[in-house]
This record gives C-alpha cells, structure tokens and sequence, in this order.
C-alpha cells in the first residue's frame, strides 16, 4: 500500500475469498465508486490444486491485482463466524463463542471485527493460509468477515423502520438469513442448500421461529439470484411479500443484478 502523499494512486482494492473462487472490485477513492470488477471461480482449476497456486494463477491472468493501491481490503467469505453483543463479549474467550455453532480446534485462528454502531463483534476464524499469501503479495492490509459487512449494511438500512423484514442473501452453496428490526439485529444465520426446496423449507423454519407470517412479513432477497431463478419463484410462491432488494447507492458502472449479486464486495 502506499503511505507517501505522492505516490497516492487514489485507489482502492477489494478482494472477497472463499473456498469456491474470489473476486474483486477496485474503487476511485476520490468518486468514491467502483470502476472495475471481476468474479473468477476456481471450477476451472484443478480440484487438487493448492489454494496458493489458484492464487498465482489468478494473479498472473489479472493484472488489476499486482497494481499499486492505496488501501487493501480482503473480505473472508464463510459460515465460521457469530455475533455477540459487546454485553457477553470477553476477548479471552473469544475462542468458544464459535463452538455452539461450528466445530472448532484448538489450533483454529480466532478473530473479531467490532460494530460498534450496534454493540456487538463479529468472532470469525479468517483463512490464514490465504492472509499469508496476500502478505508476500501486498505487504499490509486490512481484512475483516463478509457478514459483518452485510450485516452492518442491513442494519444501517433498516433505521427508523419498526417493521421486522427479513433478508435473504444467497451465495453458490450457501445463504445468510438476516431478520433486522429499527438497527437491531434479531437473527443471522447461515445455511448450506442444494436444491430451491431446501432455500425456502429454512425461510419457513426461520419464520415460524420468529412468529413471522408468510402472508405479512417482508422478504428481500439479495446476491446470486434473478426473478426468473427457480430459488426466487419457490419464494414467491410461498411468502406473500417478496422482492429483490432496491440499492439506493447502487454503482452505475454495473448492472442491477451485478450490483446485488456482489453486495458484500462493493460495499466493503
């Protein structure tokens, strides 16, 4: 990254990192928009391949991530992650706050991001393995958790409005339900799913816990998904009240659907 004032590039990397691929947007620090993007899924690559030399790879076909920029952001895309209000939270212990929803070892890395908007943290366990990569690639960087992003942006949505909506934000193998009530955060939660009728029995479960009324409730649905996709029809049919969620600082360099689909992304 660069510290010296005339060597800015008034730049700025985002790289989102999960199992299945990466992607990254680079942002005009002085539009404050994003002019590039790219999603590149490791489905093309050799199943065996170490996680290092997808890397490289991904680096020598793409050039945009060998530049010079002013600020790094890696966003760590997984379901090892759960919050805790800052009331509960020890620092000390930060280790067994995950063990009542993931198996954990002793040897896993724990770390948090704070929210404090809504006194609470993240506990998540990053990829180290890859953090280590990008530390001989960029030197310095800033990394935080992709659900304290879309949380946090959820949240920040949802001010002034005492109705209790449902989000929904689906991913290739996973999806997060998010239930925010006026900044406050009811219910995160992450799921693995392979057919449409998995996505809807969990938003049904989730709803009958939560007392929510299919034919009342609000359901917004964000990430990889379009009106014509049968996870969103399966929805339809099923919960009176649903739609695709509106950006109102959408990026105008991408499409509607581009812009939903990498939520996380454009806003880290």
């Amino acid at each position: 990254m660069n510290s010296n004032i005339t060597d800015k590039t008034y730049k700025k990397l985002t790289v989102q990192v999960s199992l299945n691929g990466l992607s990254f947007c680079v942002i005009d620090s002085l539009l404050n928009q994003a002019i590039s993007l790219k999603n590149i899924p490791f489905t093309s690559f050799q199943k065996s391949a170490k996680i290092e030399d997808l890397f490289e790879e991904v680096f020598r076909e793409n050039l945009e991530l060998t530049s010079q920029y002013d600020e790094i952001t890696i966003v760590h895309s997984n379901n090892l992650s759960t919050f805790v209000p800052l009331a509960l939270f020890d620092e000390e212990f930060i280790g067994s706050y995950l063990q009542y929803n993931t198996k954990v070892f002793e040897t896993d890395f724990f770390t948090f991001d704070d929210l404090p908007n809504y006194e609470m943290n993240n506990v998540y366990i990053p990829y180290v393995n890859m953090n280590n990569y990008f530390i001989d690639r960029f030197g310095s960087f800033t990394y935080k958790h992709s659900s304290t992003v879309l949380v946090s942006k959820l949240l920040a949505v949802s001010k002034n409005n005492e109705e209790r909506k449902m989000f929904v934000h689906l991913s290739d193998s996973n999806f997060e339900i998010i239930v925010v009530q006026n900044q406050k955060l009811l219910l995160y939660n992450s799921f693995d799913y392979k057919t449409p009728e998995d996505f809807i029995y969990y938003i049904l479960f989730t709803a009958e816990q939560l007392q929510l009324n299919p034919e009342n409730f609000k359901l917004e649905l964000l990430g990889s998904l379009k009106e014509e996709d049968e996870f969103y029809k399966i929805a339809y049919k099923y919960v009176r009240n649903v739609s695709l969620m509106e950006q109102e600082n959408a990026s105008t360099n991408f499409s509607v659907s581009q812009n939903r689909e990498h939520f996380i992304l454009l806003n880290s």
